[in-house]
């Protein structure tokens, strides 16, 4: 039940740039161990081992001590908890949605003992690694289709779907486009793809493609992924819920035979009303509109109403299942970047982390966020190299020339690295700060009346831990007044300013938030 919420700041309140740091072991185990901050890769663009132009795996394990060093007592890692990897299936496309063989790693990015490898070095530093996994369809290239299109006595050819004589071939899919299309030209044989001609769409009605599926998952559990990122979950029965419930929930239970801790996050990119009732079989899925209203509050620098639709969207969720794990972001590999929606606002790329930092769930980081990269257009320019080096270096990738990430005025880790005030120093920083708090770890969320629109305010409780989180929106200084109550917080976990000021005033706490900046009190 929600309840207002008004608190003490005391005199002995001191504001600070300085978050101080709990060692993460200090964390109380909790009730789901895959709570933490995920940080989604694109592999081809991440680090290049063997010098070939594209990012792979041994890649991703000699650059795991930059994403968490597993040393709790340093604050020089990015600190994330789960690496999400995009596919690394085998496929005929640089994006490699669209996969030839669902047991293997594409030759480009190595081997599935490089894949076996990394996850047991991620693993030594606590780290866990989810699979992206595109459900809904194969590649047209993928040995099972290719029989089915040229045999329609093959065992394969129920595993697609496929036109009859009852079937409109001009029917139009959820967003106006084509869904039938031709094997081959002359055959009169059409089949059926949501999203492209070469990734047709696979037939879950069939037990055999079912039982395929949970067989895929079980394979990569046993090489040592902890989890998966189900692609257009939406639309393995597209606009059937029901059935796309029930087919999730029998994979999930197909993969905790393996792993009983196997971690599930959904694409269901949609409305909360839509995406609530997945939460019956999968522990998370993306807060596509709270993404939206997060960068939408910071470019405009007034509150939209974020916090009260996250507690009403958090309440819709847990009427569905009260274990229910939000996934927040800013944007991912299918839109602009947020540094490019922020029109290259620093500060205000500060004030989205903040935010998304700060919010109930698992916030999702996508690689290139925490140095500000940019990124919008076509969907290879929201997925450039990125960039450890302002100019060339060991590692770098190449795999294809950047539009938007280029020169010396580039943004990179080696020059944030030397910047205490640059925007991966505030990631670190604030990453470090929610691992060391269980109330922003595992709390609740209750929206504080700050009486200024310009003004974001809540807490996050749990159990005897409480915080309060206040965030100026606005590009100037910004007094508020927060009325006086039992609870009296007198410790600083961070501020993004040492202008930070308080004082007392006809029994009210007056807070001075200079602008752009973020405070979290204890």
């Amino acid at each position: 039940m929600r309840k207002p919420l008004s608190l003490l700041l005391t005199a002995s309140l001191l504001f600070s740039a300085s978050p101080a740091v709990l060692a993460k072991d200090q964390l109380s185990a909790g009730a789901n161990d895959n709570l933490g901050v995920y940080y989604e890769v694109f592999v081809n663009s991440f680090y290049d081992s063997n010098k070939d132009s594209h990012g792979d795996l041994n890649g991703i394990t000699h650059k795991l001590d930059y994403l968490n060093d597993g040393n709790s007592h340093t604050n020089k890692d990015l600190g994330v908890n789960t690496l999400w990897l995009m596919p690394i299936y085998p496929s005929p496309t640089y994006h490699k949605y669209d996969t030839t063989d669902f047991y293997n790693v594409d030759p480009q990015y190595g081997t599935l003992e490089d894949f076996r490898r990394m996850t047991d070095e991620a693993h030594q530093r606590g780290l866990k690694i989810i699979l992206d996994f595109a459900l809904n369809h194969s590649s047209n290239k993928h040995p099972w289709f290719q029989a089915a299109m040229k045999d329609k006595n093959s065992p394969y050819r129920n595993y697609y779907i496929w036109a009859d004589n009852d079937t409109d071939l001009n029917e139009k899919g959820p967003w106006g486009q084509k869904l039938w299309y031709e094997s081959y030209p002359g055959s009169g044989d059409y089949y059926y793809a949501v999203f492209d001609k070469a990734m047709p769409d696979l037939n879950y009605d069939n037990p055999k493609v079912r039982e395929e599926a949970i067989n895929i998952g079980q394979f990569w559990l046993k090489q040592g992924a902890d989890g998966f990122r189900l692609d257009a979950a939406m639309h393995i029965y597209t606009g059937e819920t029901d059935k796309n419930v029930d087919l999730l929930k029998e994979f999930s239970q197909g993969l905790k035979q393996v792993k009983p801790d196997a971690y599930l996050v959904g694409e269901v990119w949609d409305r909360p009303n839509n995406i609530a009732p997945y939460y019956q079989t999968l522990d998370s899925n993306f807060n596509f509109d709270l993404a939206g209203k997060i960068v939408d509050s910071v470019k405009s620098g007034q509150d939209n109403g974020l916090v009260s639709f996250e507690m009403d969207t958090l309440d819709l969720y847990q009427s569905f299942s009260t274990t229910a794990i939000d996934a927040p972001f800013l944007t991912n590999h299918d839109q602009a970047r947020t540094m490019s929606v922020l029109n290259g606002d620093v500060d205000k790329a500060k004030m989205a982390a903040s935010i998304l930092l700060t919010m109930p769930g698992n916030p999702f980081i996508y690689y290139g966020e925490e140095i500000g990269m940019l990124g919008e257009g076509p969907d290879e320019y929201k997925r450039e190299p990125f960039r450890w080096y302002q100019g060339d270096g060991e590692g770098q990738t190449t795999w294809e020339a950047p539009r938007y990430n280029v020169g010396t005025s580039a943004v990179s880790v080696d020059t944030q690295d030397k910047d205490k005030n640059s925007l991966l120093n505030h990631y670190r920083d604030l990453i470090h700060v929610r691992e060391s708090s269980p109330a922003l770890m595992r709390g609740d969320l209750n929206e504080v009346q700050t009486g200024d629109s310009r003004v974001l305010g809540y807490t996050r409780n749990y159990q005897e831990d409480s915080v309060l989180i206040l965030h100026n929106l606005s590009k100037e200084a910004v007094t508020v007044t927060l009325t006086e109550q039992e609870a009296k917080r007198n410790k600083q976990l961070f501020s993004s300013s040492n202008e930070t000021k308080m004082k007392y005033r006809d029994g009210n706490v007056q807070v001075t938030l200079p602008a752009s900046s973020t405070i979290i009190v204890q």
